[in-house]
Protein backbone atom coordinates (compact mmCIF):
# COMPACT_ATOMS: atom_id res chain seq x y z
CA UNK A 1 0.00 0.00 0.00
CA UNK A 2 3.15 2.23 0.96
CA UNK A 3 4.79 1.35 -2.85
CA UNK A 4 1.35 2.76 -4.21
CA UNK A 5 1.08 5.45 -2.56
CA UNK A 6 4.72 6.83 -3.38
CA UNK A 7 4.57 6.04 -6.86
CA UNK A 8 1.10 8.17 -7.11
CA UNK A 9 3.20 10.89 -5.63
CA UNK A 10 6.08 9.79 -7.84
CA UNK A 11 3.59 10.68 -10.87
CA UNK A 12 1.98 13.72 -9.72
CA UNK A 13 5.50 14.78 -9.15
CA UNK A 14 6.54 14.09 -13.07
CA UNK A 15 3.17 15.40 -14.21
CA UNK A 16 3.80 18.85 -12.97
CA UNK A 17 7.18 19.15 -14.25
CA UNK A 18 6.45 18.14 -17.24
CA UNK A 19 3.25 21.25 -17.00
CA UNK A 20 6.40 23.46 -15.60
CA UNK A 21 8.72 22.87 -18.88
CA UNK A 22 5.82 23.53 -21.31
CA UNK A 23 5.22 26.74 -19.61
CA UNK A 24 8.78 27.11 -19.70
CA UNK A 25 8.69 26.66 -23.49
CA UNK A 26 5.64 29.56 -24.12
CA UNK A 27 7.53 31.71 -21.53
CA UNK A 28 10.60 31.97 -23.76
CA UNK A 29 8.35 33.03 -26.81
CA UNK A 30 7.09 35.77 -24.42
CA UNK A 31 8.68 39.17 -25.37
CA UNK A 32 8.35 40.26 -21.65
CA UNK A 33 10.75 37.28 -20.76
CA UNK A 34 14.24 39.18 -19.85
CA UNK A 35 17.19 37.75 -21.67
CA UNK A 36 18.87 35.96 -19.80
CA UNK A 37 16.00 34.09 -18.45
CA UNK A 38 15.36 33.46 -22.21
CA UNK A 39 18.77 31.86 -22.88
CA UNK A 40 18.66 29.46 -19.33
CA UNK A 41 14.84 28.58 -20.64
CA UNK A 42 16.13 27.60 -24.08
CA UNK A 43 18.78 24.87 -22.70
CA UNK A 44 16.44 23.97 -19.94
CA UNK A 45 13.40 23.34 -22.39
CA UNK A 46 15.78 22.19 -25.37
CA UNK A 47 17.45 19.57 -23.10
CA UNK A 48 14.10 18.28 -21.44
CA UNK A 49 12.36 18.29 -24.81
CA UNK A 50 15.31 16.53 -26.95
CA UNK A 51 15.09 12.81 -27.81
CA UNK A 52 18.47 12.25 -27.14
CA UNK A 53 19.64 12.73 -23.09
CA UNK A 54 23.52 13.72 -22.39
CA UNK A 55 23.57 10.70 -20.25
CA UNK A 56 21.39 7.43 -21.72
CA UNK A 57 18.93 6.01 -19.33
CA UNK A 58 20.49 2.86 -19.63
CA UNK A 59 23.72 3.65 -17.73
CA UNK A 60 22.13 2.27 -14.17
CA UNK A 61 21.46 5.15 -11.87
CA UNK A 62 23.78 7.85 -13.59
CA UNK A 63 20.88 7.61 -16.40
CA UNK A 64 18.10 9.06 -14.64
CA UNK A 65 20.30 11.68 -12.78
CA UNK A 66 19.39 14.02 -15.57
CA UNK A 67 16.43 13.04 -15.29
CA UNK A 68 15.60 13.59 -11.29
CA UNK A 69 17.94 16.10 -10.84
CA UNK A 70 19.67 18.47 -13.35
CA UNK A 71 16.37 18.88 -15.75
CA UNK A 72 14.11 19.62 -12.00
CA UNK A 73 16.92 22.49 -10.93
CA UNK A 74 17.14 23.90 -14.53
CA UNK A 75 13.16 24.42 -14.18
CA UNK A 76 13.83 26.39 -10.86
CA UNK A 77 16.64 28.37 -11.95
CA UNK A 78 14.14 29.49 -15.35
CA UNK A 79 11.18 30.03 -13.03
CA UNK A 80 13.05 31.94 -10.95
CA UNK A 81 13.73 34.58 -13.69
CA UNK A 82 10.67 34.90 -15.22
CA UNK A 83 8.72 37.69 -14.12
CA UNK A 84 5.40 36.18 -12.72
CA UNK A 85 2.54 37.64 -14.98
CA UNK A 86 4.71 35.72 -18.13
CA UNK A 87 5.11 32.52 -15.81
CA UNK A 88 1.11 32.98 -15.59
CA UNK A 89 0.59 33.25 -19.12
CA UNK A 90 2.25 31.02 -19.95
CA UNK A 91 1.32 28.21 -17.54
CA UNK A 92 -1.96 28.65 -18.58
CA UNK A 93 -1.02 28.48 -22.37
CA UNK A 94 0.93 25.20 -21.63
CA UNK A 95 -2.25 23.37 -19.44
CA UNK A 96 -4.32 24.20 -22.27
CA UNK A 97 -1.87 22.52 -25.13
CA UNK A 98 -0.08 20.03 -22.49
CA UNK A 99 -1.24 17.04 -25.33
CA UNK A 100 1.22 18.71 -27.77
CA UNK A 101 5.09 18.16 -26.92
CA UNK A 102 7.84 19.45 -29.23
CA UNK A 103 10.35 17.94 -30.06
CA UNK A 104 13.71 19.77 -30.42
CA UNK A 105 15.81 17.44 -32.73
CA UNK A 106 18.62 20.55 -32.96
CA UNK A 107 19.62 20.02 -29.68
CA UNK A 108 18.98 16.04 -29.44
CA UNK A 109 21.64 16.00 -32.90
CA UNK A 110 24.11 18.47 -30.78
CA UNK A 111 24.26 15.77 -27.63
CA UNK A 112 24.40 13.23 -29.85
CA UNK A 113 27.59 15.09 -31.30
CA UNK A 114 28.82 15.75 -28.14
CA UNK A 115 28.70 11.41 -27.27
CA UNK A 116 30.30 10.76 -30.68
CA UNK A 117 33.26 13.52 -30.57
CA UNK A 118 33.53 11.81 -26.74
CA UNK A 119 33.82 8.52 -27.91
CA UNK A 120 36.29 9.63 -30.68
CA UNK A 121 38.29 11.29 -28.66
CA UNK A 122 38.70 8.05 -26.77
CA UNK A 123 39.35 5.84 -29.01
CA UNK A 124 42.16 8.43 -30.40
CA UNK A 125 43.71 8.24 -26.97
CA UNK A 126 43.42 4.62 -26.40
CA UNK A 127 45.12 4.25 -30.29
CA UNK A 128 47.84 6.82 -29.26
CA UNK A 129 48.57 4.73 -26.45
CA UNK A 130 48.80 1.42 -28.44
CA UNK A 131 51.05 3.02 -31.08
CA UNK A 132 53.37 4.82 -28.69
CA UNK A 133 53.47 0.63 -26.96
CA UNK A 134 53.62 -0.89 -30.30
CA UNK A 135 55.39 1.11 -32.98
CA UNK A 136 54.10 -1.60 -35.78
CA UNK A 137 50.52 -0.22 -35.38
Amino acid sequence: MKGTMEMKALQRWARKMKREVFALYFACQDPRTPFWAKAVTVVVVAYAFSPVDLIPDFIPLLGYLDDLILIPLGIALAIRMIPEPVLEDSRRKAYSQLAKKPRNWIAGVLILLVWILGILALLYIVYQQLAHEHPTL
